[in-house]
């Protein structure tokens, strides 16, 4: 590579989904009205966990996390976009790009990690009840939450570490609303292949492992619940996974339609499309999910809102996880 082309960075451009001017007022209206919806939605399951002392459980307590993550995960993209658009600016420094990336690794893993504990606490559920409040104690519980943010904040940052070490040409026309790590170091007129190692292991290690965790429990569930002799009784043992079979079925599919459609088109463009469905579209209906498909869920809605009063039980048969 000629030294002559390549330069010190201090901006990118990032082209979006579309040059055309007639469409940049859609474009902002569809992703405003997503944001604002991710925003409130997961406020409010937040909100409702934390008031209602009926859903002060594991479950729950890593349900309020993942909303948590879900705002975060979106606002490290969207409010950009919107900016740019609203400034009609394609631009994006070399520092803002860097920090993008670190907190969308970060929070990206910290959901698959969340994901991961909740179908551990309904294997725990399911397959061992009358052990429940025993191993999914709330000291277990905050502890595996502090492990995944500290193991996803050591992630980032490494990546964004390799990141740095990186010359990029000229050429800083990113085909994405925002900074995502393979366009980067497409970009990037350095040697790669240390990055692509880590970013392959990593994938494999901290995403992988995770999936197989998370379908070794739904295969002991589903096992369990087959041997229930009553119809209730698997009915009910179902409906209580129900809704986060939903989002890791949507999260999971989503992301491996989003790679299988890149290395399937070839289309920066088209990824960049796709990408939509887990970095924006995933966080807008996991509220709905949690509350069209859980009934604790939406009697904990109705009470904060104040069209329903619940009963406070006598004993609260879990201790506090919040």
């Amino acid at each position: 590579m000629d030294p002559s082309n390549e330069t010190q960075i201090s901006k990118f451009l990032l082209l979006g989904f579309s040059e055309e001017p007639g469409l940049q007022l859609l474009i902002f209206g569809l992703f405003l009205s997503m944001y604002l919806i991710t925003v409130f939605g997961n406020l409010l399951i937040i909100l409702a966990i934390s008031t209602n002392p009926n859903l002060h459980t594991p479950m729950y307590f890593f349900l309020a996390n993942l909303s948590f993550v879900d705002i975060c995960f979106t606002s490290t993209t969207v409010p950009k976009m919107l900016v740019n658009i609203q400034t009609q600016s394609k631009v994006i420094i070399y520092a803002g790009c860097i920090t993008q990336i670190y907190f969308l690794i970060l929070f990206a893993v910290l959901d698959i990690f969340l994901l991961s504990m909740m179908a551990y606490d309904r294997f725990v559920a399911i397959c061992h009840p009358l052990h429940y409040t025993i191993i999914m104690n709330p000291r277990l519980c905050g502890l595996l939450v502090l492990v995944s943010w500290i193991t996803c904040v050591l992630h980032s940052l490494l990546q964004s570490l390799m990141m740095l070490r990186l010359s990029f040409c000229t050429h800083l026309h990113i085909p994405h609303f925002f900074c995502e790590l393979n366009q980067m170091l497409q970009l990037a007129c350095s040697d790669t292949f240390l990055n692509n190692v880590v970013m392959y292991l990593a994938a494999v290690l901290l995403a992988g492992g995770p999936f197989i965790g998370i379908l070794y429990s739904y295969c002991k569930i589903v096992s369990s619940i087959r041997g229930i002799s009553s119809a209730q009784g698997k009915c009910k043992a179902f409906s209580t996974c129900a809704s986060h079979l939903s989002v890791v079925s949507l999260f999971y599919c989503t992301m491996l339609g989003v790679y299988l459609s890149s290395a399937a088109t070839h289309s920066s463009r088209s990824s960049a499309t796709a990408s939509v469905m887990y970095t924006v579209v995933t966080p807008m209906l996991n509220p709905f999910i949690y509350s069209l498909r859980n009934k604790d869920m939406k009697r904990a809605l109705k009470a904060f809102f104040g069209k329903e009063t619940l009963p406070w039980p006598i004993v609260i048969r879990l201790k506090k996880c919040l």
